[in-house]
């Protein structure tokens, strides 16, 4: 596949990057930081990359470079097959709450700016007679939950305009992969107690690319996490406002 990434420099998209790489498909990595970027690159030739690799500059922050760096993907790698969203902003709820503007940041960025992505990456597959979209949200939306209220709802939302992208373009060849993480070891996590099931990025990325071979709409990784959230969906409202979960 011709793939156009972004987020490949850390954590579980550095893990499905390299995945992509060593089965011999092409890509493109999007990243607001060229250098980190260039290193994911070389990381991934050195790893003996089976396809080419080029680098482009987007900032998920900068709804204005969505679309140049979406069309020079595409020139880059000579057509577009997929793209791959795995970039976003973590904060814990005491954190969100104690900074208003780091709470305003990780909304935009979670959500209304990653929908202003997809909207451009969707165009782009269609033009192209469709593609995969894959972008990661979070078990975090599933449910309202005290410890990811704010950081929940931006990927509530996303999971539902993924949703609906589905409904509205599976017709049309546009095959939209929802990936829905729990917790992760990665830095984005670091410091924070590790619950049971919790995985690593490279078996989410064996997960996922699973997911986006088969045009799975959903995926939850790893798996354990998709009857720990159907259990959490189960519980009464009363047994949430008890415990800290």
């Amino acid at each position: 596949m011709k793939v156009a990434f972004l987020g490949a420099t850390k954590g579980m998209g550095r893990a499905l990057a390299r995945s992509l790489a060593e089965r011999g498909d092409s890509l493109c990595l999007l990243g607001r930081h060229l250098d980190d970027v260039e290193r994911s690159a070389a990381d991934l030739r050195a790893r003996g990359a089976g396809g080419p690799v080029a680098c482009v500059h987007c900032d998920l922050e900068q709804p204005e470079s969505f679309g140049p760096a979406i069309a020079s993907a595409t020139k880059a790698l000579g057509g577009l097959d997929a793209v791959v969203v795995t970039a976003g902003i973590f904060a814990t709820q005491d954190e969100l709450e104690a900074d208003p503007a780091l709470a305003e940041r990780l909304l935009r960025v979670n959500f209304s700016n990653t929908v202003l992505f997809c909207e451009a990456a969707k165009k782009a597959l269609l033009e192209a007679g469709g593609g995969t979209l894959c972008v990661f949200s979070s078990v975090a939306g599933e449910r309202g939950r005290k410890p990811v209220i704010l950081y929940g709802a931006a990927k509530a939302g996303l999971s539902q305009y993924l949703e609906g992208l589905d409904h509205k373009h599976r017709a049309d060849g546009l095959r939209v992969v929802t990936v829905k993480p729990g917790f992760v070891k990665t830095s984005m996590t670091a410091g924070l107690e590790p619950p049971p099931f919790a995985g690593e990025p490279d078996e989410v990325a064996d997960r996922v690319l699973s997911a986006i071979d088969r045009g799975a709409p959903v995926v939850y990784a790893p798996a354990p996490w998709r009857l720990v959230m159907a259990v959490i969906r189960a519980l009464p409202r009363a047994v949430m406002r008890r415990v800290d979960f």
